[in-house]
């Protein structure tokens, strides 16, 4: 009983101190409860658990299989919940302060290129119908601001329904941010608002449940439809990767990391750091045109 205490207290401050999404909790959730089910094993609970048990649990997953990623992501949960007993004063220490976390492989985003954007909404714009309306207001709306495919969704009717040219959105953890909007993205919108009138919802993306948006799932599959007819593979394009897609245009263009985190929602610029790669070679170019050695007549590269 105690441990569930523990736990639930945990949850309850993710979510009163952090504003924590559902999925987000299950995840801490069942993380937890699989350390919970470790410690029982060994005669303790996971308030009294010592450096020692968090190695050999994680050296546990190791063994087991999980993925570098799971590791991490479990050893983070461990982290997050120790740290609230160690503030709220259940325990005298944090024995997870010296642990490492996994190393992880390096994986940069899925994207497309600027010319690719302009082929999907080329073909979302000729492909008619309802259909043709959701893909070209999803395209336009997410890749003129980078919206979360769950915050696309949940657009009111209304949205975009002014001239203004930023649009307020509520994103992970009920942190608010000002996102840019195009003429083009008002203009889809209004299109596809029109096209909504047949069958009217409080959505800007109505599913087919009478007052419930589109499904991801459903999204997905209208946008694969543009992909195929703009002579893109459809493995190739998810909402995210148009989020990746504004997110790495916009820094080949000269955003920096710190407005591009603001844009996208990060609370951690950590998480923005995943496009460093789009900045070093812009700043490579940058420095090959227009530093006074890279431009001496006879000068050569150093060998790597």
């Amino acid at each position: 009983m105690a441990l569930e205490r523990h736990i639930e207290a945990f949850l309850e401050s993710m979510v009163a101190e952090r504003g924590a999404a559902r999925n987000t909790i299950l995840a801490y959730q069942a993380d937890l409860a699989d350390f919970a089910a470790f410690c029982a094993s060994r005669g303790h609970g996971p308030a009294e658990a010592d450096a020692a048990s968090v190695a050999d649990y994680l050296g546990g997953l190791a063994t087991a299989g999980l993925s570098a990623r799971t590791q991490a992501r479990r050893l983070s949960s461990l982290r997050q919940f120790q740290r609230f007993l160690l503030r709220d004063g259940q325990r005298a220490d944090d024995p997870t302060a010296l642990t490492s976390s996994p190393k992880l492989a390096r994986t940069l985003p899925k994207t497309i290129s600027e010319a690719e954007v302009d082929a999907l909404l080329t073909a979302a714009a000729a492909m008619p119908g309802q259909a043709g309306r959701v893909a070209e207001a999803g395209l336009e709306i997410l890749y003129a601001t980078g919206m979360r495919i769950s915050e696309l969704l949940v657009l009111p009717a209304n949205a975009l329904s002014t001239d203004a040219s930023a649009l307020l959105i509520k994103g992970k953890g009920g942190r608010e941010r000002i996102v840019p909007l195009s003429a083009a993205a008002r203009d889809a919108a209004a299109r596809l608002r029109e096209m909504n009138r047949k069958r009217p919802s409080r959505h800007l993306f109505p599913g087919r449940r009478m007052g419930f948006p589109m499904t991801r799932q459903a999204f997905a599959r209208q946008l694969k439809r543009v992909a195929v007819m703009a002579g893109i593979h459809p493995a190739r394009l998810s909402p995210h990767s148009l989020r990746h897609a504004f997110a790495t245009h916009l820094l080949a263009r000269g955003a920096d990391l710190r407005s591009l985190q603001t844009l996208l929602g990060h609370a951690d610029i950590s998480t923005t750091q995943i496009y460093t790669h789009v900045l070093a070679e812009r700043l490579q170019k940058l420095v090959e045109e227009h530093h006074p050695l890279a431009t001496r007549p006879g000068r050569r590269k150093t060998p790597a």
